[in-house]
């Protein structure tokens, strides 16, 4: 096993430990309006990528509403296969999540004939964190990849505060984050790099 497999797995475990010691009541009040210095990196129009969480992960799903409400379109991943490239399509109703169908990942995403979007700011899953901005991920490249191919999104990952690590091993492939919220802080915002 790799250091990232097993650092990977500790994070799951970890990750998961705590998001079920949060009661439900508590967790249906987290993540509902991104903070000031969040809102401050997000464009006027900007089309807000979120993810739809699996177990364990920090919900954005909040955020998705707030951001609807406030006029911008909201999209989520999407993915036609395993190993495809992630492309974003159009979530027409954050209020909603019934028209949602399972990806090949487990998470839930729009149907086929959403309209395909390209994202400006995208609110990141991860499994852990530097206090820096870096992230570390599901180790499948997507979000890597995107920001790779589209710098100019703006990367901003959620999390438990439980997921904060004093460092993480980096790869040159790997993206910076501009910053990273949980309950408790607003990790930044970090320059672009």
């Amino acid at each position: 096993m790799t250091d990232k497999q097993a650092l990977r797995a500790e994070l799951r475990r970890r990750r998961a430990e705590h998001e079920a010691s949060i009661s439900a009541g508590l967790r249906a009040l987290l993540f509902h309006r991104p903070p000031g210095a969040v809102l401050n990196l997000v464009p006027k129009d900007a089309v807000i990528g979120v993810y739809h969480p699996i177990p364990g992960e920090a919900s954005p799903l909040g955020y998705a509403r707030w951001f609807a409400e406030a006029g911008h379109r909201v999209a989520l991943p999407w993915f036609a296969h395993r190993g495809d490239a992630m492309r974003f399509k159009l979530w027409d109703n954050p209020l909603d999540v019934s028209g949602l169908v399972p990806d090949p990942y487990g998470a839930m995403q729009p149907p086929l004939e959403a309209d395909d979007v390209a994202i400006d700011v995208a609110f990141v899953p991860l499994l852990g964190f530097t206090a820096a901005g870096h992230r570390l991920g599901q180790g499948g490249g997507h979000y890597d990849r995107l920001l790779a191919a589209r710098p100019e999104i703006v990367p901003l990952g959620l999390a438990w505060d439980c997921q904060l690590v004093d460092e993480l091993p980096l790869e040159e492939h790997d993206r910076p984050l501009r910053g990273v919220i949980t309950p408790t802080r607003f990790y930044g915002p970090f320059d672009a790099h």
